[in-house]
């Protein structure tokens, strides 16, 4: 689906991206990850940002009224679309929603004069304002920001304009914003993310890839559920998603076009069994794992000429391989020296560099898209984790402990972390889960049934 979007009215300087009284507000709050403001607000025309950094103590409070239905027909439509971007906000667990019950007075249409005294007086700190308008299948939504202490808009307004089918998209494009004004750092609510649904007994568990929204809605399967299939992994791009299938009766490595459901096979060797799959940053190459001869070694496919190449060549198990955001650098699991532990080495290939030196075994590392954390799946004392530790291996957090935690993957903006979590007994089976990486905002991910695997991918355009 497409969308457009337009700006409504412009209120900052250019480059401005935050006002500094909200700015100051959040800071002391604590409500975003021990934050922390630079410059400070006395400095001059500088942009500011807050750095997410540590948990968050006290969540901002932010109004949302229900948007103004500009047309008639769009009034459940204004209430969805405010909802989800409430939920959407709350959800990091950095704002905090006054309630309807709290207001003074109410909006009562998008261009009204903000009453920034009676907001002031509920303790409201931002307030989103909109208005959705329906013509036949045709949507268009609107909205301001308000910094309710400074008595100003933050940012200028924008409009989206698309579909009615698209309704879901624009609250998280709107979403996005928001969070992004506040912030300083881009989003991820306009996202997907492709995962494992399963059902059945234990087992004899059926498995299909299914796609859906961040937030669990709009699932959409991809493959039936003739075969088995394992470890999905989205493109950079977000069209297109590896897999591994064991259709032929042993695992190969599967090409899938998300719009068209078209699927190719990436060529091995005869005999050789293939897993573990990973697009590179330019989405032109797959690296991935090859088992032969008693040993799994690493190797990269170029997807338009169908040439290999080997990057590691040891008598070990090699697996779970994962780019730097820049490509220059490849992080994976190996027990080359005794146990499961992660390293790092040259995307070329070579000799790897050991990172991780804690008690217990790691696996399944993840670089962050922004390339200064890299989460993994750790199991020590009989219980599973999900962490996050620096490029070298320092500053290791566990950020969750359970029965069985594993396959972290990122949100876009390298702040949230979903993974699998496996509950015991004979009922129990694998849900998807998210966790920021103060470790705080631990939710589970609905997805109507069992699912596992999942791949968060790019926002979408």
């Amino acid at each position: 689906m497409k969308l457009t979007v337009s700006a409504l009215r412009a209120t900052l300087a250019p480059g401005m991206t935050l006002l500094p009284r909200l700015a100051s507000a959040i800071a002391l709050a604590g409500a975003l990850l021990g934050a922390a403001l630079a410059p400070p607000p006395a400095a001059a025309q500088e942009p500011l940002r807050i750095t997410v950094t540590d948990g968050v103590i006290e969540p901002l409070p932010i109004a949302i009224p229900t948007f103004q239905a500009e047309t008639a027909g769009a009034e459940q439509l204004a209430q969805q679309i405010s909802r989800v971007i409430a939920d959407n906000l709350v959800r990091t667990g950095l704002f905090r929603e006054v309630p309807s019950s709290a207001f003074i007075s109410p909006v009562t249409s998008f261009t009204a004069p903000i009453a920034y005294a009676d907001w002031r007086a509920i303790n409201v700190q931002g307030l989103i304002t909109g208005a959705v308008s329906v013509s036949g299948d045709q949507l268009v939504v609107k909205f301001r920001l308000y910094d309710i202490f400074t008595g100003a808009e933050l940012g200028e307004g924008l409009q989206f304009a698309g579909t009615t089918a698209g309704w879901r998209r624009m609250a998280h494009k709107v979403s996005d914003a928001v969070y992004s004004r506040i912030t300083g750092e881009g989003g991820y609510f306009d996202s997907r993310v492709v995962f494992v649904s399963e059902s059945g007994p234990k087992d004899n568990r059926l498995k299909r890839l299914a796609i859906m929204d961040y937030d669990g809605a709009n699932i959409q399967f991809l493959t039936d559920s003739g075969s088995i299939v394992l470890a999905p992994r989205f493109s950079p791009t977000g069209d297109r998603v590896l897999y591994t299938s064991f259709e032929s009766g042993f695992p190969r490595i599967n090409l899938l076009n998300v719009a068209t459901v078209g699927r190719q096979q990436i060529q091995t060797a005869p005999g050789e069994m293939a897993f573990s799959p990973r697009f590179s940053r330019d989405g032109q190459r797959v690296i991935y794992s090859v088992s032969s001869g008693g040993s799994t070694n690493l190797y990269m496919t170029d997807l338009a000429s169908g040439s290999h190449t080997r990057l590691t060549s040891t008598p070990s198990i090699d697996t779970s391989p994962s780019f730097s955001p820049d490509g220059s650098q490849i992080v994976f699991e190996s027990d080359r020296s005794g146990s499961q532990q992660l390293y790092i080495m040259s995307a070329g290939g070579g000799e790897g560099r050991r990172i991780s030196f804690g008690e217990g075994r790691y696996g399944s590392p993840v670089w962050s898209p922004r390339g200064d954390l890299i989460a993994f799946t750790k199991q020590h004392a009989g219980r599973f984790h999900i962490g996050v530790m620096r490029t070298d291996g320092s500053e290791e957090r566990l950020l969750t402990a359970s029965f069985l935690d594993e396959s972290p993957t990122w949100s876009p903006n390298g702040r949230v972390i979903m993974f699998t979590r496996e509950t015991q007994g004979e009922q129990g089976g694998p849900s998807i889960f998210s966790v920021d990486i103060s470790g705080r905002t631990l939710r589970q991910v609905p997805t109507g049934g069992f699912a596992s695997d999942p791949s968060w991918g790019p926002l979408q355009p």
